[in-house]
């Protein structure tokens, strides 16, 4: 491991400092506030970093040096990603990552701030917090693998409200929609408020993102789809990172116009 490496990884402290600095200079007593330290377990960090040359002070004031600023600009996307997985290690562990485009998977860190809502095995079908989540928005974009008897009335509700919602249908779901809730599709597909789109491949997992809120479902590693759990998120980056995978999917899919 090198000088550097093991300067930034064995101290959070000294971490965290380079992180916080990353935004511009700090005043002494703003860094202790923000980082929650004392003087005492600070200073002998901070006397570290001057020395590795990653920081430097004008009277009490300090910021990174351009080595600093450079080993920092590298080190924060991996330390988000590290972030993400440790938060919830075993859930990612158990669950099919392969399934996202590798070039977004690159940058899961931007899930930012997210939490997994899980539901009990008595309310495994239970929609009601994700329908809550998306109620009050003003555009929805979703891919669906599965379909729940209560979908097709909200989104078309949703539609006749002026919500612009686009959703993308898996070939699967799609001739189910078809074949029992035809009236809600053909009424949907007249709407100038929302577009349905079927994708020309399968795609192995549920997701929507709105204009205030994100969530993924996803498979687990032995093929089997987890029903329980949503990863979900509110942070601008998470909703950033779900308008790239809708544009990634929508490019592969194709529009219905009307129904044959």
């Amino acid at each position: 491991m090198s000088d550097l490496l093991s300067v930034i990884s064995a101290s959070d402290k000294r971490r965290n400092l380079l992180i916080l600095l990353d935004s511009g200079p700090k005043e002494w007593d703003e860094i202790k506030r923000i980082l929650k330290v004392t003087s005492t377990g600070m200073l002998p960090q901070v006397k570290i970093l001057e020395e590795e040359h990653l920081i430097e002070r004008d009277g009490k004031k300090f910021s990174l040096t351009p080595m600093g600023k450079v080993l920092t600009e590298h080190m924060v996307p991996l330390i988000r990603t590290m972030d993400i997985f440790d938060k919830n290690k075993k859930f990612w562990h158990d669950h099919n990552l392969d399934v996202l485009p590798y070039e977004i998977l690159l940058d899961i860190r931007d899930l930012g701030n997210y939490r997994i809502i899980e539901n009990s095995d008595e309310e495994i079908f239970d929609i009601n917090t994700f329908l809550n989540n998306i109620s009050q928005s003003k555009t929805i974009k979703g891919i669906s693998h599965t379909i729940h008897p209560r979908y097709p009335n909200f989104f078309l509700n949703l539609a006749k409200k002026g919500v612009e919602a686009t959703l993308i249908l898996t070939p699967g779901v799609f001739k189910i929609m078809k074949e029992k809730y035809p009236e809600a599709l053909k009424e949907g597909l007249k709407l100038k408020t929302s577009s349905v789109y079927v994708s020309k491949k399968d795609i192995k997992f549920s997701f929507t993102v709105t204009d205030s809120f994100f969530s993924i479902s996803l498979f687990y590693n032995n093929g089997v789809f987890d029903s329980k759990n949503d990863v979900v998120s509110n942070d601008p980056s998470a909703l950033l990172l779900g308008e790239r995978i809708f544009s990634y999917y929508l490019k592969q899919s194709e529009k219905v116009e009307t129904l044959s």
